[in-house]
């Protein structure tokens, strides 16, 4: 089934990394994570001490929202490059791309990605078409050729034997992409007690924790799945 093929494919990749290392291609873990918002709190949070917990006022001000795009690297664990703003369109979603790859533009990359349209648009079909030389024929947008539809594009864009890959996650299967791992650290650390005065402040703190994880925290996830059946 295309389910279990595509399943097997993700895994066999993570457990292959150091491998494809040595081959000198790049196995990207992203995603968005959308409508972060920037709380502030009503009254300061109340350290800990001795007998109490810490303790955070339930009471906020909201100041808006922010999307986060991160590449986190299967092989290192760190995030290579990220993308902060308020929208994720098919043109964020392509620069976001293009500047992770320029990060190392002699390697051959592979993406591993949900199923969202933004991640097989047009624009990124023309970007790796040129990016990889392709001399076809793209076609038409809704009408013919790779460029026609959804399926179509995503076919182009999974081809193995292109420099720049994009691996398709099942649907409901967002547990597959190691990065919604790194989100949960990110919630933890950062987002579930922090204290936002602005959406700016939001970001300039998310790029902290991003340098501090890279710096500090930042090792590869054992993945252990192997697309085994379970036993009973």
């Amino acid at each position: 089934m295309e389910f279990e093929r595509s399943v097997k494919l993700i895994c066999d990749l993570y457990l292959s990394a150091p491998d494809l290392k040595e081959q000198g291609i790049r196995l990207a873990s992203v995603d968005e994570k959308t409508g972060i918002q920037a709380l502030e709190r009503n009254a300061p949070t109340r350290p800990m001490i001795p007998g109490h917990p810490e303790q955070i006022e339930f009471e906020y001000s909201r100041h808006g929202t922010l999307c986060l795009i991160p590449a986190f690297d299967v092989i290192h664990g760190k995030i290579i490059s990220s993308h902060t703003g308020k929208t994720r369109t098919e043109d964020d979603w392509l620069a976001f791309i293009k500047r992770t790859v320029a990060t190392d533009s002699d390697a051959r990359w592979i993406f591993v990605n949900d199923n969202l349209n933004t991640h097989m648009s047009e624009g990124l079909v023309r970007w790796v078409a040129a990016l990889i030389g392709f001399k076809g024929d793209l076609g038409v947008k809704d009408k013919s050729g790779i460029l026609k539809n959804c399926e179509s594009r995503k076919a182009f864009l999974s081809d193995a034997s292109h420099s720049i890959r994009f691996v398709y996650t099942p649907k409901h299967c967002g547990w597959l992409n190691q990065v919604e791992i790194w989100f949960g650290i990110l919630a933890r650390k950062v987002l579930r007690r922090g204290n936002f005065i602005s959406v700016e402040d939001l970001e300039r703190k998310i790029a902290a924790f991003i340098e501090y994880f890279n710096r500090t925290m930042a090792k590869p996830f054992k993945w252990v799945c192997k697309d085994l059946p379970l036993r009973a």
